[in-house]
């Protein structure tokens, strides 16, 4: 997707105010901080700040989009005939790093602490799973039966999820809560997709 530097300037503002939020709820909790803080901190007007969000919650929730590209361009520069299972695998290795990945577990944790700031988080992953099932539909083209990306995208998102949600456990780097039972990140995604290539 082509975008100017009209958008790429919106999103990075969005993605500012995004992070000043998120940043104000590490260190002072949702509620010990008003929008104010907010553009204060990321150096911008409240005027700004509502024509890209509602309430400091939307703003919370909207940082799990930082660190995480535009996967198309991933994608394009990907061999058309690499199968979608190794595509959807090299999206995931470059997009989901481990440090985006320890930063959306922290907000699903706030989430659950913050019980306001659980419909905004949802909304977001909603948002995400749907503009990635589509990027996922678009790659795949007509090579591939009607029902095999939604059950591909299902199964992967479903594994990263367990793994965010602690169902599975997962260690992230730059986390200290590793068990001798953890798995890291890298092989958590070997595991998960040569279970999906070669079933259990």
């Amino acid at each position: 997707m082509d975008r100017g530097l009209r958008d790429l300037k919106r999103e990075a503002t969005a993605q500012a105010l995004a992070e000043a939020a998120f940043e104000l709820t590490r260190e002072r909790g949702l509620f010990g901080f008003v929008t104010a803080d907010v553009v204060e901190r990321a150096g911008y007007s409240r005027r700004t700040f509502a024509n890209h969000f509602s309430c400091k919650e939307e703003a919370v929730a909207a940082v799990a989009f930082g660190g995480v590209d535009d996967a198309s361009a991933i994608l394009a520069d990907l061999p058309e005939d690499l199968p979608l299972l190794d595509a959807l695998l090299s999206v995931m290795r470059d997009q989901f790093t481990a440090d985006t990945l320890v930063r959306m577990r922290e907000l699903m944790a706030m989430a659950r602490q913050y019980p306001t700031l659980e419909p905004y988080v949802l909304s977001v992953q909603q948002r995400m799973r749907h503009t990635a099932q589509e990027l996922l539909g678009s790659a795949a083209g007509d090579r591939y039966p009607a029902i095999y990306v939604p059950l591909l995208f299902g199964a992967v998102y479903g594994a990263v999820m367990a793994a965010l949600e602690g169902t599975l456990d997962v260690h992230l780097d730059g986390e200290n809560d590793a068990t001798p039972a953890s798995m890291d990140y890298a092989s958590f995604l070997d595991l998960t997709f040569d279970y999906l290539r070669h079933g259990l």
